[in-house]
């Protein structure tokens, strides 16, 4: 079976609820200063001994003490070999769990890297398929696209893995919930980093509880085979060294079974219901000492074997995006290998073989002798590993700029960068963002123009009714949210027109004697003959409310006042058949006139007559029945009544 350096003797055993965590520190810190003789002996003993005081013996809810869980972690994680900051922040990744410090207090003992990577962490902690609507492709680019920091990601995935080592103590809906997680989320992140001897832990501890039938259905199939051709990999394996040194090539040759969730899937695939019908149920991989060696190999294994047709890929020609790289092969009859039995073979060199097992990690330059990550290189990488095609479905959602926030119940909100916290209140609901008083971000009152980061937590306090301002379409950045705003405002500030215009007409009516309007506009229903819905009254209403017509032309045209509302004028005007008359306007402005032709008006007309002023100053007198009024804007009607004087008409 396959041994890695992340399951080799030197790994440790972390036993929870016990007294020697302190000697369990000193014993991982060694470690590490093996692997890296420069590291920051101080900064990590501090690091510890603050976690240890914040912990205490707070229990982790995987059933361990949360000091038992962080060692535990951090015996996964140092083997990637993260620089000191990344220790750091493993050793207090449950900082902010405690609610003792906060990101402003990291930021302040140990930098802004640190501050970063602890508040991906609390982020990513959350990212899961529960109760989650998107898709698992979708939640793999978003887990990667909340921080391009890679050694946050794979604090993560360690986190993970240690939680799943703790599955006996767990409920059996727990242990399927996070095996769930882990399947569909987790393991497939570590594929995609390249990681696979991480991505093999997690799916072997996760597959026997997600799918109990199916991993007891392929076990006794396997134990079916092993018993009909026996543990023949390690002599297969010790054959094919001796005939590769046979040809001046020298060789390590391990011998390893597929793992039971990748039968599973393959068998899925291929709809096939037996695991012997795979051709790469088993596998050789041949480490050797250069890439020109890889392929001398290639070519004596397919003379020594009998190569199957179309299952060779080169991986060193053509690196996977997350930057593997191999020559696989399939062949038969090798030596030591049953007839029937066909196997699948990987060559590489040891630097591929790193590469293999560390995924993205193996690029770090930190073991070199520097104390930063190679940027570019990682940049590169986290690109590819999320796909081209991945990232322009993302620039056409618009989220490849954007952050990730939690909400006071952990739920995970997405937003562009620079957005508020009106922003995030808009987006949980219009009615919050409507009532925003205030917002909390990480524990602290923030204003309201605050720009959120990755993985804040965000707590919106509210009023009781929506008070909005015109002044939130500068702060909010999101185009959903100003949009709902605005139409929010638009309809206030109609409701408040309309009711302005409805006390205007209201005012008129009482002044003439008549009811006010009810609530259904009933009086204003018939209009020049024309049915109006309740829509349209409140449209006339509206253009009251903002003075773009006059009640006076308004009431002029509604059907149940035209007779009653002339028999008013002249009552009011006190007009005397045959007495010598002038014009009178609103307002008791005098202005001249004459009486339009296109009617043929005339003051024996008298009082069923309207005016227009005129661009020249001058009133045309018309019919009120005039086709002409139809056509004539509100704001150049002028209201017509008649007095004693003497006249002032203007000669034609």
């Amino acid at each position: 079976m396959e041994q890695t350096s992340l399951t080799s003797s030197a790994s440790l055993t972390i036993a929870s609820h016990d007294a020697s965590g302190g000697r369990l520190f000193e014993q991982l810190l060694a470690m590490r200063i093996n692997r890296i003789p420069s590291t920051n002996v101080v900064l990590i003993r501090k690091a510890w001994s603050d976690a240890e005081h914040m912990h205490g013996h707070q229990m982790h809810w995987a059933g361990e003490s949360l000091t038992s869980h962080m060692l535990g972690v951090l015996e996964l994680y140092i083997p990637f070999d993260p620089d000191d900051a990344g220790i750091v922040a493993c050793l207090l990744h449950h900082a902010l769990d405690t609610k003792i410090w906060t990101l402003d207090d990291l930021d302040r003992e140990y930098g802004s890297d640190v501050r970063s990577m602890v508040s991906a962490v609390n982020l990513l902690s959350r990212v899961t398929m529960h109760e989650r609507s998107i898709a698992a492709e979708e939640s793999q680019m978003m887990f990667l696209r909340v921080s391009d920091d890679m050694r946050t990601v794979l604090l993560i995935l360690c986190d993970y893995l240690r939680k799943l080592e703790q599955l006996p103590h767990l409920a059996p809906d727990m242990r399927r919930r996070l095996s769930r997680n882990v399947l569909e989320l987790f393991a497939p992140v570590a594929a995609r980093l390249g990681v696979y001897s991480l991505k093999q832990r997690l799916e072997s501890k996760a597959f026997p509880v997600m799918y109990a039938t199916d991993a007891a259905r392929i076990a006794e199939q396997l134990e079916y085979l092993e018993q009909r051709f026996g543990d023949f990999l390690p002599s297969a394996a010790l054959l094919l060294t001796r005939q590769l040194a046979e040809q001046g090539i020298e060789a390590r040759v391990e011998g390893r079974q597929k793992q039971l969730y990748s039968i599973f899937l393959k068998m899925q695939g291929k709809s096939v219901t037996h695991v012997q019908s795979l051709f790469d149920l088993y596998a050789l991989r041949v480490i050797v000492p250069d890439e020109a060696a890889c392929y001398q190999t290639l070519g004596i294994l397919h003379r020594i074997g009998h190569p199957v047709a179309n299952r060779f890929k080169d991986y060193i020609g053509f690196p996977k995006p997350n930057g593997y790289r191999s020559l696989h092969t399939t062949v038969a009859k090798l030596s030591g290998m049953p007839d029937t039995v066909v196997v699948e073979v990987q060559i590489r060199t040891e630097a591929m073989q790193r590469e293999a097992e560390l995924g993205i990690a193996a690029h770090w330059s930190y073991k070199q002798g520097r104390d930063a990550l190679d940027a570019a290189r990682q940049r590169e990488l986290h690109n590819s590993l999320i796909g081209q095609e991945s990232e322009d479905a993302a620039v056409k959602r618009g989220i490849s700029d954007h952050i990730f926030v939690l909400t006071p119940h952990s739920d995970i909100v997405e937003l562009p960068e620079g957005a508020t916290p009106l922003d995030f209140a808009f987006n949980v609901h219009t009615t919050l963002g409507l009532c925003f008083k205030a917002a909390r971000v990480n524990g602290a009152i923030v204003p309201i123009a605050h720009a959120l980061e990755n993985g804040d937590l965000v707590e919106i306090i509210r009023r009781s009714e929506p008070k909005p301002s015109y002044n939130w379409l500068g702060v909010l950045k999101t185009a959903s949210a100003r949009s709902r705003l605005k139409r929010h405002l638009a309809l206030a500030d109609r409701e408040g027109t309309i009711q302005a215009g409805r006390d205007t007409v209201n005012a008129e009516l009482e002044r003439r004697n008549f009811a006010p309007l009810d609530p259904d506009l009933s009086l204003l229903r018939f209009v020049d003959g024309i049915t109006l819905s309740l829509s349209e009254r409140q449209e006339l209403l509206l253009n009251i409310g903002r003075k773009a017509q006059t009640v006076t032309s308004l009431l002029r045209h509604v059907d149940a006042l035209k007779g009653m509302l002339d028999e008013q004028k002249i009552h009011v005007a006190h007009f005397k058949p045959g007495t010598a008359l002038s014009i009178k306007f609103d307002e008791g402005i005098h202005m001249p006139y004459r009486f339009a032709l296109c009617c043929k008006a005339d003051k024996g007309d008298l009082p069923l007559l309207s005016g227009v002023a005129a661009r020249d100053g001058i009133v045309r007198i018309h019919r009120h029945t005039c086709s002409m009024l139809r056509n004539v804007d509100p704001g150049r009607s002028v209201e017509v009544r008649w007095e004693e004087k003497a006249t002032t008409k203007v000669k034609k």
